[in-house]
């Protein structure tokens, strides 16, 4: 039996918050098409406090924050940078161009060609999400996108000097210091001084996913990475303050960030709330987490690993931790996530900053339909064909005939039948 010891906000008032960030993503979204850089350096100015005479950052600039980290800072960025470059150069081989002839002298292939343009967001006006340039510009240059820029606001009125180092380290073509619904607007739509791209993506907040969700279309985009979900499945082999200490590493991203325990074990389900409260006293960032465990926090007690698969693939969270006797057994049944960290060894955090696989991952139960950033989201396969002989083409032309007859497109019909009055014997 399934059992919820503990409840986060219900789904009509998710609802409702989500209703109201809609509109103003809508209203701004508005003004920056009408009003262009004007409208973008109000919006700077009104949410990160923040304006000078150009958002972009001089290559000046750029060395600067570099040079102002100390070794090991840089050294540990090169080193995570180093793993998410592996792992996507190992995506990449995985891809490739195929040419092949079906029936004789027809010939069908694809191509894989990288977006020219991408825009990348690096949320940081709450904390530097300096990893958050690892995933996206490291992963588009390796993918050979030939524009790469990065947004990514002020922190703490001003450029954050470690982001800014991971942009350029990761191979950033442009570097503007511009955040939220703002930043995603001027990527999308182009301004006077800010170059329209192909595609954006990037992490963010309810407000910068809704605007990227609006804006798909005018540009394509990665996924709708919203507010930050976690998922802990686990069972008596561990206890309940790693349980604790998982599930409020990942509700620190933010007060609406979801972070659900589900388990096998009553020890846990009894002791975890205590857990919390402890775990809590020796954060910096408690006053954030412990709004999103009080508002969004939820205790799930299953009786067996089937009901927890289940309840598991409902959920469909971004994070998902196995701490479990069999994690291997989660990794072959689970369908609906967004990444799987399997082990006590391992956690989201090192998945987040620096062990190799994209911490962009779907959210919002998208996990369903599509897996998180990686280097294919930067390449569009494209198909072609090709027809060698007038006896391929006849025998096709004579089957696509028949076909646009059924359909009554005499149009198409013309194109099959003009090749085949032309080329049959």
């Amino acid at each position: 039996m399934i059992s919820t010891i503990k409840e986060g906000k219900s789904e009509d008032e998710r609802s409702e918050i989500d209703a109201g960030v809609r509109q103003t993503v809508e209203s701004i979204i508005a003004d920056i098409r009408e009003r262009d850089d004007a409208a973008v350096r109000e919006y700077a100015t009104k949410f990160d406090h923040w304006d000078r005479p150009t958002f972009r950052l001089s290559d000046a600039e750029i060395q600067a924050c570099i040079d102002s980290l100390p070794k090991q800072a840089i050294d540990d960025i090169l080193f995570a940078q180093t793993q998410v470059r592996r792992f996507a150069q190992i995506q990449l081989l995985s891809m490739r161009d195929v040419e092949v002839e079906t029936l004789p002298g027809v010939v069908l292939g694809h191509r894989n060609i990288p977006i020219n343009a991408v825009g990348c967001y690096v949320p940081g006006g709450k904390y530097p999400l300096l990893a958050s340039a690892h995933m996206s510009v490291l992963t588009a240059k390796v993918a050979g996108c030939k524009r790469v820029i990065a947004c990514a606001p002020p922190f703490e009125g001003k450029p954050s000097a470690a982001m800014v180092a991971a942009m350029a380290l990761a191979g950033a073509d442009e570097i503007y210091v511009l955040g939220g619904v703002q930043a995603i607007a001027a990527m999308a739509l182009g301004t006077a001084t800010i170059e329209a791209v192909d595609m954006i993506v990037g992490p963010g907040n309810a407000y910068v996913a809704e605007a990227k969700r609006q804006l798909f279309g005018k540009v394509g985009i990665d996924l709708l990475a919203g507010p930050t979900e976690t998922l802990v499945i686990c069972d008596d082999t561990v206890d309940a303050e790693l349980v604790a200490v998982d599930l409020l590493g990942q509700a620190e991203h933010g007060p609406n960030s979801p972070a659900v325990c589900l388990t096998t074990s009553k020890r846990i389900a009894q002791e975890l709330p205590g857990q919390i409260e402890r775990v809590l006293a020796r954060l910096d960032t408690a006053p954030v987490a412990s709004v999103a465990w009080r508002d969004y926090g939820e205790i799930i007690l299953c009786d067996t690993e089937e009901e927890m698969l289940a309840e598991a693939e409902r959920i469909c969270s971004e994070h998902v931790q196995v701490m479990t006797r069999d994690p291997e057994w989660f990794l072959q049944r689970m369908t609906n996530f967004g990444a799987l960290f399997l082990g006590s060894r391992t956690n989201v955090s090192y998945g987040d900053k620096v062990i190799g696989t994209n911490h962009t991952l779907p959210t919002r139960k998208a996990g369903r339909y599509t897996g998180g950033l990686w280097v294919g989201k930067f390449i569009k396969t494209h198909t072609y064909q090709r027809v060698l002989t007038d006896e391929a083409s006849v025998a096709i032309g004579e089957v696509c005939s028949r076909l646009c007859e059924l359909e009554h497109f005499s149009g198409h019909k013309e194109q099959a039948d003009i090749r085949v009055r032309r080329w049959k014997q």
